[in-house]
């Protein structure tokens, strides 16, 4: 259910990553603040935008930045344009999340785009992270890709209502750093851009995210919180808001971590 002091307030939204699927959130998020003011709510979205990476070549094809603007800070980029398109007074945070990093405002609800692990961990060690209501986490392969909404840690429910878990208490690996080196890095030039992730991947997922929040904030309760799509198939395949099925990932979650654990000692390598 839908906390009530969400439905009465400002909703303070952080959104962490400002690239492929991260600026697609972040003009994503408008219409959302703006569909939130047509059905009644009081005040709608502010939203801060965290990213202290700088446009490149590479960036102007997957994603909505110009030549003009290499050289510049993206959160600055989008939160600058959204302000000036449609009279907002959203902000930007150019500074690379460490573990002392913390956000000059509390966050209800937190939503990562970013495209590794350590920065998933990091998200999970801040301040602002225990002190929000739920974390968005947004993923995606080169033709695939999640999205999961959770309650933080920190956070209570009252009698008789289920708790979201998260992401990383639903699949533990996706905060595992040592997993980092097994995945591409980022793409330094355009046509490697398009090779690693396929057109509209991070769109796709974006949209479907925003979709789900809409129908959370418009009927103050949800029957799945997460998806994952396929672009390859044309699949997708929500996560429901099911017990059963929370207890089925973590268990064959549990169960992958202990074989990954012994074949790494078979091989004599850390796990």
């Amino acid at each position: 259910m839908l906390p009530r002091q969400l439905l009465s307030k400002e909703v303070a939204i952080l959104l962490v990553g400002c690239g492929g699927t991260g600026s697609t959130m972040a003009t994503g998020l408008v219409h959302l603040h703006q569909a939130m003011l047509a059905f009644g709510h009081p005040k709608g979205l502010h939203v801060t935008l965290v990213d202290g990476d700088r446009i490149s070549r590479a960036n102007c094809v997957r994603q909505p930045f110009s030549e003009s603007e290499i050289g510049l800070y993206k959160a600055d980029v989008l939160a600058t344009r959204i302000n000036l398109f449609w009279g907002l007074a959203w902000e930007s945070d150019i500074r690379f999340l460490d573990r002392q990093w913390n956000s000059p405002q509390s966050a209800d609800i937190i939503i990562s785009c970013v495209d590794t692990r350590k920065a998933r961990k990091l998200i999970t060690e801040t301040s602002t992270y225990q002190n929000a209501m739920y974390w968005l986490d947004l993923g995606n392969a080169a033709e695939s890709g999640q999205f999961v909404l959770g309650q933080t840690h920190t956070r209570t429910v009252r009698k008789g209502e289920i708790r979201l878990p998260n992401v990383a208490e639903l699949f533990p690996e996706i905060i595992n750093p040592k997993l980092d080196a097994k995945d591409k890095l980022p793409s330094c030039s355009a046509l490697e851009a398009l090779e690693s992730q396929s057109p509209f991947v991070n769109q796709t997922l974006a949209y479907q995210a925003l979709a789900m929040l809409a129908r959370f904030f418009r009927h103050g309760k949800l029957t799945y919180h997460g998806a994952f799509a396929n672009l390859a198939t044309g699949r997708v395949s929500s996560l429901p808001v099911d017990p059963c099925v929370w207890q089925r990932i973590t268990s064959s979650s549990a169960t992958g971590s202990r074989v990954a654990t012994q074949r790494a000692r078979r091989a004599r390598i850390p796990a």
